[in-house]
């Protein structure tokens, strides 16, 4: 039996985050420049996306570059983004073919002009599909986004729209960049790293966390079908006793 077939359909996590790490250390150690790395993750995003779309996951967010990914090399920023173009251009076939709906939270309007007018396109091309929703990342940083709803929220106090006694989690949650999509129940990240990297700080609270030693790029569909099984292998209790998740049954 595969591991996609070990999986119970009736448990699966509607949305799934990534955090796609070791690009970089994967080229090195092939002798090669970071550049060849990012090339060879593209592999990657292509095979989990796939692997979503083919267990029916709902949401598949990818953190494709972060805010303080702009304080890299001039060369590796010029590459990436050169790279995304490409990757969204020759993509969204396959995007089209497996009915997969793209997205995109971040302060996108810093993103060079070729870059947001492809993104955009891809995302106008798919907008009809109903089926998995590939959103990515892009200048995205979950500081960058929380303070980006604080002044929203301020704005409209100030314009009299909402009163301060009216601001709670929820509405915050409305506010954020990301605040039409549900939070992730699950988050993977990759090369064997443990930190969060700044990635949807507000949306994971109560996220179920998987770490793999396997570098994004090496990163294939049995991953993450692995990924998955473990996640069904979790209690989620949202703050609450065992007890008392089985009283609710």
């Amino acid at each position: 039996m595969t591991l996609k077939d070990q999986i119970d359909r009736n448990n699966l996590p509607s949305h799934v985050a990534v955090i796609m790490d070791g690009n970089g250390r994967w080229a090195r150690q092939k002798g090669k420049h970071r550049i060849f790395g990012h090339k060879s993750g593209v592999t990657s995003v292509r095979e989990v996306t796939e692997a979503a779309a083919e267990l029916g996951l709902r949401y598949l967010t990818l953190y494709a570059f972060s805010t303080e990914n702009w304080n890299r090399p001039k060369e590796e920023i010029e590459a990436l983004m050169s790279l995304l173009v490409t990757s969204l251009s020759g993509e969204t076939k396959t995007l089209m073919e497996n009915n997969i709906r793209l997205m995109a939270i971040g302060d996108l309007q810093n993103l060079p002009g070729k870059v947001y007018k492809k993104l955009q396109a891809s995302i106008d091309k798919t907008a009809d599909n109903t089926g998995t929703r590939l959103v990515l990342a892009i200048s995205y940083s979950s500081r960058w986004e929380i303070a980006d709803a604080a002044k929203k929220i301020a704005a409209a106090a100030v314009k009299g729209d909402i009163k301060v006694d009216d601001i709670n989690t929820e509405m915050l949650s409305e506010y954020l960049n990301s605040g039409k999509i549900p939070d992730p129940d699950f988050l993977i990240r990759t090369s064997g790293e443990y930190r969060v990297s700044n990635f949807l700080l507000w949306q994971i609270a109560y996220s179920e966390l998987y770490f793999t030693d396997t570098l994004w790029p090496d990163f294939r569909k049995d991953d993450f079908f692995k990924a998955i099984l473990d996640y069904q292998h979790r209690e989620r209790r949202f703050g609450k006793i065992s007890e008392q998740l089985g009283s609710e049954k």
